[in-house]
């Protein structure tokens, strides 16, 4: 709360800062500021981001760095005992110091040392914001004065502007790209752990997956497998069940909306369409696992088939359902963009409108249509709620739609559920299995991306 008190501040201070500056341009530009290089906004802005850049660079550092100094002047000052204790206990004792500290029940402390640890870290903490709140305030106060004294005429503040803007879009263009960098490293670095324990090719050609190891050596358990074939094969079978509801669906409906709907009843319908995409996953996991799947069960159970509680049919209906407005969105944005000369081109061969529909619209669109289905297909073998909640945990390496099947996005959530050590084969395969869904679903977007991107060169 004190924290958002502070940016508040900082953000008045800001926009005192801009009335200031285009007030201070006003007066130095002469009459209608006809003397002024650029617009006297451009000066307003020239001195916020005077006064509000290094103030807010300054908390960014303070707050980067006040964990680790925190953390050696509170280590420096336990008893020496507690300085002597091995790494992994001294790291308990200051996570929770921290906790503590940051809560302020210190009768829930598990000795004296670390209450008074926790309160030495607080005060610490108290004192630390003051200080950075002082100096930060101070510092945009100094950096208001300097911009309004800066302000003259012949003062180019729209190129300042507009450099500091261009900095800090490179800025964070340069952190997405290092994001996406480390994102796709600690896959790879964690994955060759798991490949110098496990084969590459017992992993991608193994039809066995029991992740279940032995803990000691002395306990009896299993010594795993770790073939993700069955993976593989059941997460293609509920993205093709998917697919089959999605692509259907979804195209016919864009191309209904697209070449026969009134425009008044597009109007509704399309955003009605596409509210099923801002349903959030869980409540489809929901109607996966309390609607339809007993609803298959029941129907299964009347014409004599025996269908699971948790079968990839029910799952990749719901999900095929989710991923409609994908599809219908996209292929509709294609449909209409078909240049309309190439319809009366049609008509006026004497065409009807469904000869135009199937032989001149369609084929035209269909680099675009292409490319929505495929991102489709990635989005749904990237789908993680709906599995989890509606398909099985076992994994079972088979082809029928009405039996339990698992995925690599539930194997990866069940690895990883809970305190889990990350030295042991069953850990590091969920890694495995990440990069290689990561592989798939990025082959997947650039290709689509490549489709698209020749349709819009083909028609702009």
């Amino acid at each position: 709360m004190q924290f958002l008190v502070l940016l508040v501040v900082l953000l008045v201070l800001t926009a005192i800062g801009f009335r200031m500056g285009r007030g201070r341009a006003l007066q130095v530009g002469g009459p209608k500021a006809r003397a002024l290089h650029s617009l006297p906004n451009y000066y307003g802005y020239y001195v916020a981001l005077w006064c509000g850049l290094p103030a807010l660079l300054l908390i960014a550092l303070w707050l980067s760095g006040e964990p680790f100094i925190l953390h050696a002047v509170v280590v420096n000052a336990l008893p020496a005992d507690a300085r002597a204790l091995p790494p992994a206990q001294l790291s308990l004792l200051m996570n929770e110091v921290r906790q503590l500290g940051s809560s302020g029940n210190y009768q829930h402390a598990s000795g004296d040392i670390a209450a008074t640890a926790a309160e030495q870290y607080r005060n610490l903490r108290i004192m630390s914001f003051g200080a950075m709140a002082v100096v930060a305030l101070s510092l945009a106060a100094v950096g208001c004065l300097l911009g309004l004294r800066r302000i003259k005429p012949e003062l180019r503040a729209r190129n300042r502007v507009e450099g500091a803007v261009k900095v800090f879009l490179i800025a964070s263009s340069t952190v997405a790209i290092f994001t996406t960098i480390g994102i796709v490293l600690s896959l790879v670095f964690e994955s060759m752990r798991f490949f110098r324990m496990v084969p590459l090719g017992d992993f991608l050609f193994g039809l066995d997956w029991s992740p279940q190891m032995a803990m000691r050596t002395d306990q009896v358990g299993s010594s795993g497998a770790f073939g993700a074939v069955p993976l593989f094969a059941g997460t293609l079978l509920i993205s093709l069940i998917a697919m089959v509801v999605a692509v259907p669906v979804g195209l016919l409906s864009a191309i209904y909306m697209a070449e026969y709907a009134h425009p008044n009843f597009r109007s509704v319908a399309k955003p009605l369409l596409e509210v099923l995409a801002g349903i959030p996953t869980v409540v489809y996991g929901f109607f996966a696992v309390m609607t339809v799947a007993p609803f298959l069960r029941d129907v299964g159970g009347a014409v004599g088939l025996t269908i699971a509680s948790e079968s990839a049919m029910a799952t990749g209906v719901v999900m095929g359902i989710m991923i409609i407005p994908f599809i219908s969105s996209l292929s509709d944005d294609v449909i209409t963009a078909v240049p309309d000369s190439l319809r009366q081109g049609a008509y006026g061969l004497g065409a009807t409108r469904s000869e135009t529909i199937k032989q001149v619209v369609i084929p035209a669109a269909l680099p675009g249509i292409i490319g929505g289905i495929l991102l489709a297909v990635s989005r749904a073998i990237g789908e993680t709620m709906i599995v989890v909640m509606a398909a099985g945990l076992s994994a079972h390496l088979t082809a029928n739609p009405f039996e339990a099947v698992t995925t690599v996005t539930v194997q990866i959530v069940t690895l990883l559920v809970g305190d889990q050590e990350f030295d042991s084969p069953k850990t590091l395969s969920a890694f495995a299995l990440g990069l290689v869904l990561f592989l798939v679903t990025l082959v997947l977007n650039v290709v689509a991306l490549n489709v698209v991107r020749k349709y819009r060169e083909k028609y702009d």
